[in-house]
């Protein structure tokens, strides 16, 4: 893979998995999230559904900020395992699944995306569907 400030189309590969980097979910920012966008949570249960969103969508924001990835188009088949408990260190990945040239400029990569806690073990997953700009 060429450097990550310049991923095209053609530098990704199918079964290929990319780091996203790792997040620490803090009890501050649980409280925080809860008390604006999940009223009535307990923050006993861990990060909320949405925070856990939040934290997936700011990694893979960040790995792809250089990217020449023009639009990512859907996001689907959101899993949520379990509510990631304050401390916790979750780690992404994304995994390439398919790949679809869409003309000579463009093409569709379709990517699993997954939050690991510590112990390795799925927190969250979603599929992506982004537009990528070709060589």
């Amino acid at each position: 893979m060429s450097d990550a400030l310049h991923v095209h189309f053609e530098d990704l590969e199918n079964g290929q998995v990319i780091q996203l980097g790792a997040i620490a979910v803090d009890e501050p920012a649980i409280e925080a999230f809860a008390e604006r966008f999940a009223p009535g949570w307990d923050v006993a249960y861990g990060a909320p559904d949405a925070m856990t969103y939040a934290l997936w969508s700011r990694l893979a924001a960040e790995k792809a900020a250089g990217w020449a990835q023009s639009k990512v188009l859907a996001v689907d088949g959101l899993r949520f395992m379990r509510n990631p408990p304050a401390g916790e260190l979750l780690r992404g990945r994304m995994t390439v699944m398919g790949k679809d040239p869409v003309g000579d400029e463009k093409g569709i990569v379709i990517a699993q995306h997954d939050l690991l806690d510590e112990g390795g073990r799925l927190v969250f997953s979603c599929l992506t569907r982004a537009l990528f700009v070709r060589r």
